[in-house]
């Protein structure tokens, strides 16, 4: 029996074991929210923003590692899903976007809300092509599937609305390709021996670790025993590495922590393990370098690099063990883990002490409370911003633990769309949206999409009342914060009004008991934490043009009368200075 093109698309996600479409209804979307509504097991899931549907089908594929879709009607509509796509996408998760499109015969001619999906997407994506017949439909509607599974990433299937209502033989009935088992990509064994006899030969080495790591805990961490080596990582390579680690110096970067800096600049050989990582400047240029990695266009795109691998992290690493010598040598090893424990406790000390007679609370204070009050197995979202700072120096994973954010694209207001996605994936376990005021209020309408569904996600929000990154990087680069400061918002009694149950704490006493309360509620709740405005995170590596740039900007807000400001901005943050 024929059946339509939406019909078939639909069917074809079902078969590839889709619950549920994130997205708005619109006209030329008709044909496929009926097609949904229609198909048993398959549910249409109504988002308040279409930025929001492309997060939450992110978050669902990051959880699950399985096939996540969300949609968009023509023009306004899929455009909306470009940021969060570009989020998936750089995230290397498998989501499907459905971009519908104006009717065929008015393409070209400027028609009402005339975009061309087919083109727009084409960088945030691994497939981006337009059904514009019902022959084509079975076969690129498998190609996108197999495409976002397999890279993975995103595939966008743009689909005019009058061709979705277009009736589909039965011609070609398969829906999907059977799935292959996953392909082990096991690096050439010279590479290996290569770089064996560098760890070999190294008197200090260091392993700076990625989330390509993912598989390879365990062998990582018996590589670095026999290597002696120090073992630092990227933020996200914290969840991977982290845990259960004697190893640990702690992370690196714009939010780094600890003595992972050290621990790379002091090192004879650096080995780069699974990671792309970004920020060039807290690479070492004059120190050895090695990388292993699966894709080979990272290798060497960050910096220097002297012995490249090519293949999975845990081929390699297994392959490495029989090959590299047990150090006797453990002094730098020894070194830099006693650096990072002094570092983290002078850290803990400096905000703990009478901590809870200070107004405004500390973020760094409730991250901790918040680390110790949330379950074993729960899934963190996390904004861009300075909640990226806490739950990077604060949330504690375990191996069970996910954490989840724009890590890679840095969005605003990812943490709330990303929880959706989340609790949606699995409504037993518990989902903690940590979200800064600044994001939670660009895409407040999500809290509506809470509550439709009654998600058990526990937003926790960190009300500064300032976009406290954007006021970091102004002060860096030498200028006074401006424009970074928004008005004060009772969050609580925005939940309070949507049927959400929320409490507002603004004495650190009450911090505890509210989070504890709250994280046990069933169903949605709000926390939102009143926090100090002046704490802003202070990188590991600190360059003399930072300092300069800081200088600069305190001068320039003193002489604009801004002295309280100042006053209290030092001492909100002697307690994040980098201490030997």
């Amino acid at each position: 029996m024929a059946t339509s093109v939406a019909e078939h698309l639909v069917n074809q996600l079902a078969a590839a074991g889709v619950e549920r479409i994130y997205g708005i209804v619109g006209d030329s979307l008709n044909p496929v929210v009926d097609a949904v509504r229609r198909t048993a097991g398959l549910d249409w899931v109504h988002v308040r923003h279409e930025e929001a549907a492309a997060f939450a089908a992110a978050a669902e594929a990051a959880v699950t590692g399985k096939l996540a879709v969300c949609a968009g009607s023509c023009g306004p509509g899929n455009l909306h899903l470009i940021n969060g796509l570009y989020d998936a996408n750089r995230s290397r998760v498998p989501v499907l976007a459905i971009a519908s499109h104006i009717p065929t015969d008015q393409i070209g001619t400027q028609f009402f809300q005339e975009t061309h999906p087919d083109r727009l997407f084409t960088e945030c994506s691994v497939f981006s092509e337009m059904i514009s017949s019902p022959a084509q439909v079975p076969r690129v509607t498998r190609s996108a599937i197999q495409r976002a599974v397999a890279s993975p990433g995103v595939a966008v299937l743009t689909l005019p609305g009058d061709v979705a209502d277009l009736p589909v033989s039965d011609g070609d009935d398969q829906a999907l390709v059977p799935v292959p088992r996953p392909a082990r990509l096991v690096p050439d064994a010279a590479d290996v021996a290569a770089l064996a006899e560098a760890i070999n030969d190294a008197k200090k080495v260091t392993f700076f670790v990625g989330a390509g790591a993912r598989s390879a805990h365990d062998d990582l961490l018996e590589l670095a025993d026999l290597a002696a080596a120090p073992v630092g990582h990227s933020l996200r390579g914290k969840e991977v590495i982290q845990y259960d680690n004697p190893f640990d110096v702690g992370m690196s970067g714009l939010l780094g922590y600890g003595a992972c800096q050290d621990a790379m600049e002091g090192a004879d050989l650096l080995v780069l393990v699974g990671t792309d990582f970004p920020y060039d400047r807290f690479l070492p240029a004059g120190v050895r370098t090695a990388q292993v990695d699966v894709d080979a266009g990272h290798l060497g795109r960050r910096t220097r690099l002297d012995l490249p691998v090519h293949g999975d992290v845990r081929e390699t690493v297994r392959l490495l063990l029989p090959q590299v010598r047990r150090k006797t040598d453990r002094k730098f090893l020894d070194r830099m883990v006693k650096k990072q424990q002094d570092m983290m406790t002078k850290v803990v000390g400096a905000y703990t002490k009478n901590v809870e007679k200070m107004r405004p609370i500390h973020p760094e204070f409730a991250t901790v409370l918040l680390d110790e009050a949330a379950s074993e197995d729960a899934v963190f979202t996390v904004d861009t911003g300075m909640c990226n700072v806490w739950a990077a120096r604060y949330i504690t994973p375990n191996g069970r633990r996910r954490v989840v954010g724009s890590f890679l694209h840095g969005s605003m207001a990812n943490a709330l769309p990303h929880a959706i996605g989340a609790a949606f994936a699995d409504r037993d376990r518990q989902v903690v949206a940590m979200a800064g005021d600044g994001g939670l209020s660009m895409l407040l309408g999500e809290l509506i999409t809470l509550r439709t569904y009654n998600l058990p996600v526990k937003v926790v929000v960190y009300n500064n009342a300032t976009l406290g990154m954007v006021k970091l990087e102004m002060i860096v680069e030498g200028l006074p914060s401006y424009g970074t400061d928004s008005p004060p918002v009772d969050y609580r009694q925005v939940a309070l009004a949507l049927g959400i149950p929320a409490v507002r704490v603004e004495d650190p006493k009450d911090l505890r008991k509210a989070l504890r309360d709250g994280l046990r509620r069933r169903g949605p709740a709000l926390i939102e934490i009143v926090t100090d405005p002046n704490a802003l995170s202070i990188p590991p590596s600190i360059t003399g043009g930072q300092i300069r740039g800081f200088a600069t900007a305190v001068t320039k807000q003193v002489f604009g009368g801004g002295m309280g400001e100042v006053m209290a901005m030092a001492r909100s943050n002697l307690r994040n200075i980098p201490r030997p």
